[in-house]
């Protein structure tokens, strides 16, 4: 049997996401998560499990679905100019959905852009790096007072043409 091929970027649809969206999204940032953040243990997910839950359901956060044949590939969170979560299906990573999701937050405003990045996720640190992202700040900890030192990473507005 031929194996299925890799969504191309016009497979992908983004949307608004959607109050039935929120359990099936919470598994995905934990097969994410799991498959990413090797630095936390199961502890940690799971500790973190219904924090993610809470934010998922949050109003001020904009909260978008990036899915491939109606299949959910990964989703991504906006508040102005900040990428406050962007997480793609462990099956669907390096497929340019996360650089498709970027771009997204990009049309979503107009000027820069800044998203915080877990020091010990280093993948993540060169995905947003590769995008034009630099480093302009550091935290020791998490937003949540934890020992995950946080990377600050900021690019500029595109230039108008």
């Amino acid at each position: 049997m031929k194996a299925a091929a890799a969504p191309t970027l016009a497979d992908f649809q983004v949307r608004p996401a959607r109050i039935e969206d929120r359990a099936p999204l919470l598994d995905l940032w934990e097969r994410s998560v799991r498959g990413t953040h090797r630095f936390l243990g199961d502890g940690d997910v799971v500790t973190l499990r219904p924090l993610v839950a809470v934010e998922l359901a949050c109003d001020a956060i904009e909260w978008w679905v990036l899915e491939s044949a109606a299949e959910l590939v990964g989703f991504l969170g906006v508040t102005n100019e900040a990428i406050e979560g962007l997480f793609v299906d462990p099956d669907h990573q390096r497929q340019g959905a996360g650089s498709f999701l970027v771009a997204h937050a990009q049309r979503l405003g107009a000027g820069a852009l800044v998203v915080d990045v877990n020091e010990q996720n280093e993948d993540a640190q060169r995905f947003y790096e590769a995008l034009g992202f630099s480093v302009i700040g550091r935290s020791s900890t998490d937003s949540g007072g934890r020992p995950f030192p946080i990377l600050h990473m900021r690019r500029a507005a595109p230039l108008a043409l």
